[in-house]
């Protein structure tokens, strides 16, 4: 079972289901010629793609163009089915920072042919995260800043009042779908300026004001 810990706090969570937002900040979407989404842009990440902070992000062989995507975290901390917006906040336990690694390349082969991006999306290492603040610990996760740094270099910084679907939102739009657990992490989409990553590159991913941080380093796997 893989875990998801707290900053300065014993508590633990089991990782249940990892939720990702596509496209949820229009620049984001412009950059990659993409349309700006009506609604939430929905799909998942199986939980042995989660590492933590001092490991490795390993770009697979079979990928020539993997790319990173900052973005902010949600932990669900209790269950829920069709949560109303007014209570959608008081489901989530806690916020941290983490990357949604992408194989750009399969991705695009996969849009080309209407399938899902479950391959470009999910190999091992593929959702570097943090561990998390509690979620009184972020005075306002619709004004949070976002920000990566790649060796040192600040290469994407977003605030979380640009989303086209605030946090909130997500987990009330989400419930409707699926019966929300406590474990339940949900990705909540990525600012514009995602890039591509090689062996050698050192991470830092920041929420907020070094509320928590993410340091993790790329790998290539052989051939």
């Amino acid at each position: 079972m893989v875990q998801v810990h707290f900053k300065n706090a014993a508590t633990v969570y089991d990782v249940g289901t990892i939720y990702c937002i596509g496209r949820n900040y229009a620049e984001h979407a412009r950059e990659l010629n993409n349309p700006v989404p009506q609604s939430p842009i929905i799909f998942l990440k199986p939980a042995a793609s989660l590492i933590f902070d001092g490991q490795s992000v390993v770009i697979p062989a079979a990928s020539g163009d993997v790319h990173h995507e900052v973005e902010m975290v949600a932990l669900i901390g209790k269950i829920g089915k069709r949560i109303s917006l007014d209570m959608a906040l008081g489901h989530v336990a806690g916020y941290g920072i983490g990357i949604d690694v992408t194989a750009r390349d399969i991705q695009q082969r996969a849009k080309d042919k209407s399938h899902p991006w479950a391959v470009a999306k999910g190999y091992d290492t593929f959702a570097p995260v943090s561990k998390f603040i509690p979620a009184d610990g972020v005075a306002d996760p619709a004004a949070t800043d976002v920000a990566l740094w790649v060796n040192g270099e600040r290469r994407q910084y977003g605030n979380t009042r640009d989303m086209l679907f605030p946090i909130r939102n997500l987990v009330a739009y989400l419930s409707t779908i699926f019966t929300l657990m406590p474990g339940d992490l949900i990705f909540t989409g990525t600012p514009a300026g995602v890039g591509a990553l090689r062996a050698g590159d050192r991470l830092r991913a920041v929420l907020g004001d070094d509320l928590v941080a993410l340091n993790v380093d790329v790998k290539q796997e052989p051939a």
